[in-house]
């Protein structure tokens, strides 16, 4: 079966069709532009999804099925956009009446890292494990969990959110209104934050020469040496570690598996943090 598969990000939308094989067989992006409210937001999806569909050699006709994946928290049930600390103004959004009055087809909804959880869980990294952990480290962070080979949704649809435990209790202030989240220092957004503050130190780096930095242009600066990009990067994979650590304290899982913008990084961020959480896990085996 063919689907129509929809991403809804803090910072991108992103819409493909999707074979049974999980084979990509047409894809598109456009900026969330989140700030503008869902209203605009739901157009941009709308706009998008039928770009996708309207591809040459794509049988639209045949496409009977779109599944949704976004942020959390939501409720899969009803269909509905909770309120996502990343995509403001989204309280109880009715997303699934929306989508499937706008393209006709029947729509399923499920928090976005619980379904690249399962991508992984059956057609990437995690294949052929039983038990898994999917960290999405982006414009926000969240986390999918597969135990027995089934998404672990807890009650209320609320398991996964690891980017909400809180790792330093007077920190920054987390979009939950909590602070010190692991979301808070150690997601895109919150790396080029803390690169921000770093500067006001007065230190010499190269960071002072962009004028939005980004998290890509810390990692870019690591790599060329700059240490205060260092400084900050080192510190996010210190977070990150705290984090992945205590999952895998928790839930003992066969597999780790990261994504997200942030994780484009490669080997910068995943050598260090494979370190950092072999230091920090005890009485677990990685």
């Amino acid at each position: 079966m063919t689907v129509l598969a929809i991403d809804i990000g803090g910072t991108k939308l992103a819409a493909g069709i999707v074979d049974a094989g999980g084979d990509i067989l047409a894809r598109g992006e456009v900026p969330t532009l989140a700030a503008e409210g869902p209203e605009r937001v739901l157009e941009r999806i709308v706009r998008l999804a039928k770009d996708v569909l309207g591809r040459p050699g794509i049988p639209a006709e045949t496409i009977h099925r779109i599944g949704i994946g976004c942020a959390g928290p939501v409720d899969r049930q009803a269909g509905l956009i909770l309120n996502p600390p990343n995509l403001p103004g989204w309280v109880r959004v009715p997303l699934v009446e929306h989508i499937e009055k706008a393209l006709g087809r029947p729509a399923v909804l499920e928090n976005d890292a619980n379904a690249a959880a399962l991508g992984e869980f059956r057609y990437g990294a995690g294949k052929g494990a039983r038990s898994l952990v999917y960290l999405t480290v982006s414009t926000g962070i969240g986390g999918g969990i597969i135990l027995d080979g089934k998404i672990w949704h807890g009650l209320k649809d609320g398991a996964g959110e690891v980017g909400h435990m809180t790792l330093l209790p007077d920190g920054p202030v987390c979009g939950c209104g909590n602070r010190g989240c692991l979301e808070a220092l150690a997601s895109g957004p919150s790396i080029a934050r803390r690169a921000r503050e770093a500067l006001g130190t007065g230190r010499p780096s190269r960071l002072r020469e962009i004028r939005d930095v980004t998290a890509a242009d810390v990692v870019r600066l690591v790599q060329e040496g700059d240490a205060v990009a260092a400084e900050v990067w080192n510190e996010t994979v210190g977070y990150l570690g705290l984090g992945v650590a205590a999952v895998i304290t928790i839930l003992a899982p066969e597999r780790v598996v990261i994504g997200g913008g942030v994780a484009r990084a490669g080997d910068p961020l995943f050598e260090p943090l494979r370190r950092e959480v072999r230091r920090r896990v005890k009485l677990v085996a990685v």
